[in-house]
């Protein structure tokens, strides 16, 4: 289904197709209870502050940590799978262990059929050892370099990774249905690495290069748009940008300027001021906490944000008060949107006609 590349000898492109889905799981009879498909349970449905203008034709469901379902045209993309449970541990890297302190809004087996994952970097709040033991190796899974390496060259391999490094793209086309009207443009979706760093510049970063205790990461821009001829020719009408696992450091200011200046519609900010050791040692920030979460909102300028990665660990030591009162502060309380577990943020993606 993907063609190649020849230049970069990557895939450029991976079709989705509803009609045809690979299952999630390796036992993969837990979508259908009764003949019926899985839905995901609803808790609050939000839109965009102030002035909704109805008509909302996407979502983004928030599950947990950063896992999300973003869900556009019987499009589902799953991000960052974290479904363990409060009580369960992770581990973190060399003497890193963190403690799960909530539940995800849904469990793994609950899940509705999906079409791809979308995983910011290899590291166990986000890619825990429940999902790597039980996810089907046909799965598709779009992540980094370093997480294709990990994911490939395990005994039981992951046989469909796709690997994007900082601003590579693939597309993912939406295969057409029985009903669907080939006079109109095609649904497509853009995937686009974005830049990311874990750890901030200076020895630590340099010991980290050595060590490998901390992995590469990626920030993602995903477009959401239709194409009237090659899925290349897309017309974006929806930008959700993820900041992944970052922190704010200069590599960002890139995002921007090439964006050219586009704006981004929704933006999933990735908090927690993650802190390792732990709280009993806290030496190194490696995600935002709620003061660079606002600096972000300044460098990217989104429509809307959503702040996920909060407070699911123990080693999140900034909690989502430090990131409202920047906001107050900033006076962005009208440009944001709090989700709870099992929350959804329902959008409209413009254009198609």
């Amino acid at each position: 289904m993907a063609t190649t590349n020849t230049s970069s000898l990557k895939p450029s492109q991976l079709v989705l197709d509803p009609q045809k889905r690979i299952p999630l799981l390796k036992d993969h009879h837990h979508h259908h209870h009764d003949g019926h498909e899985l839905t995901l349970p609803i808790g609050k449905s939000h839109t965009r502050p102030g002035d909704s203008q109805g008509g909302e034709n996407g979502s983004v469901y928030f599950i947990g940590t950063a896992t999300t379902v973003i869900e556009w045209q019987g499009i589902r993309i799953l991000t960052d799978p974290n479904f363990l449970h409060a009580g369960d541990h992770v581990h973190l890297g060399p003497g890193v262990t963190a403690e799960r302190l909530t539940n995800p809004a849904v469990n793994l087996d609950q899940l509705p059929p999906l079409d791809c994952i979308l995983l910011s970097h290899y590291h166990a709040d986000h890619f825990d050892q429940l999902v790597e033991a039980s996810l089907n190796r046909q799965f598709p899974i779009i992540s980094t370099p370093h997480a294709k390496q990990a994911l490939t060259s395990k005994d039981d391999p992951f046989q469909a990774v796709y690997d994007l490094d900082f601003f590579e793209t693939l597309l993912l086309p939406i295969a057409p249905g029985p009903l669907t009207d080939t006079f109109k443009p095609s649904p497509t979706i853009k995937v686009t690495g974005m830049p990311g760093k874990h750890v901030p510049p200076g020895p630590l970063s340099a010991i980290n290069d050595f060590l490998h205790a901390v992995p590469p990461t990626n920030g993602w821009l995903i477009e959401l748009g239709h194409a009237a001829g090659a899925p290349a020719d897309m017309q974006t009408g929806y930008r959700i940008y993820i900041s992944g696992d970052t922190l704010v450091v200069d590599e960002l200011k890139a995002i921007p300027t090439w964006l050219q200046y586009h704006k981004v519609d929704l933006m999933l900010v990735h908090l927690g001021g993650t802190t390792v050791p732990g709280p009993g040692m806290p030496l190194l920030m490696i995600t935002m906490d709620g003061k660079q979460g606002v600096q972000l909102m300044r460098l990217v300028d989104p429509d809307v944000t959503v702040p996920i990665h909060f407070d699911d660990y123990s080693v999140f030591l900034s909690p989502l008060a430090d990131f409202k009162a920047e906001v107050e502060g900033a006076g962005f309380g009208e440009r944001v949107v709090y989700l709870d577990r099992g929350d959804e943020y329902r959008f409209r993606v413009r254009g198609g006609e």
